[in-house]
């Protein structure tokens, strides 16, 4: 047993049923996780006081990642609406969904910095041709950034433009380094694979490196833990880093990996987004993000 996993800890499914299951985030207020079922259009809500999967909304405009900001409220990704969003009590408001006048593509995932800025990432793939994963539409920008949104201001800022489809994203305990996956291999040949991390000051965002190259399948959601390490989801498994990029945990998922996110009572229990279901395994360890924001 590795010394991240709690004693005995194993991976329980808690609830199925779902077409892709992506964008977990652990809900304090109600102990649930609520994520996506992103192809069947609705979003779905796991409670560990009842042990009961729900459907929280349908349809949902195809939404994606999310997160809480500082006061604890959603902030969610929107592929139908190309926007990023909040949602309180199921009131849902809209963010951003331009910039520079023209229309995003698809945000996809999303995180919230200690100082309230909103940073996500906006691959093309709710507005790609079959509509799998929102409605197909033409990109109105040349190319697929991150970007950073100053809610106060309404400022917009495109941080990372030398992705091909990013993705999942994390920022370091310290919020110096922004680890963000990139996903455009799969459907581009000769796209880099794997994640970036890209040092970050003030808002601004330095040139990236490659940090690590995730086999099998791809990086989607990844987590970073108090400590630095980099957790991310694959083909099949939840795969651990070191801040210096070295594997030191694979933890099996029977199902393709779409995204992770810790939660429960005390932060310890990793909830794992993957294909039809919602797994959860007992760690150790805990949220960087859930110390940064306080």
């Amino acid at each position: 047993m590795h010394e991240l996993l709690a004693p005995g800890a194993s991976l329980e499914r808690l609830a199925t049923g779902a077409t892709w299951s992506e964008g977990p985030v652990w809900l304090p207020d109600r102990s649930s996780v609520r994520w996506s079922d992103i192809p069947a259009d609705r979003v779905l809500e796991w409670s560990a006081t009842t042990g009961e999967m729900t459907e929280y909304a349908r349809p949902a405009d195809f939404t994606n990642g999310r997160t809480l900001d500082l006061a604890g409220r959603v902030v969610q990704c929107s592929h139908g609406r190309r926007r990023v969003e909040r949602d309180v009590d199921g009131i849902v408001t809209g963010l951003c969904d331009r910039w520079q006048g023209r229309r995003l593509n698809s945000p996809n995932d999303v995180v919230v910095a200690s100082d309230g800025a909103i940073w996500f990432t906006d691959p093309p793939y709710g507005i790609l041709p079959g509509g799998r994963e929102g409605y197909p539409a033409p990109p109105e920008y040349d190319g697929c950034y991150v970007f950073r949104l100053e809610e106060s201001t309404g400022r917009l800022d495109a941080v990372i433009t030398d992705m091909v489809h990013p993705n999942g994203l994390a920022f370091s305990p310290d919020e110096r380094t922004l680890y963000v996956s990139d996903t455009g291999h799969l459907q581009i040949e000769g796209a880099p694979p794997g994640i970036r991390a890209y040092p970050v000051a003030e808002g601004r965002v330095g040139a990236g490196r490659p940090f690590v190259e995730v086999r099998p399948g791809a990086s989607d959601g990844i987590r970073v833990d108090v400590d630095g390490r980099v957790w991310s989801s694959s083909e099949d498994s939840v795969q651990v880093f070191t801040p210096d990029g070295q594997r030191v945990l694979v933890i099996p998922v029977p199902e393709r990996v779409g995204n992770l996110c810790f939660g429960g009572a005390d932060g310890r229990d990793l909830f794992v987004a993957a294909s039809t279901s919602l797994y959860r395994i007992r760690t150790t360890t805990t949220d960087a993000a859930a110390r940064a924001l306080g």
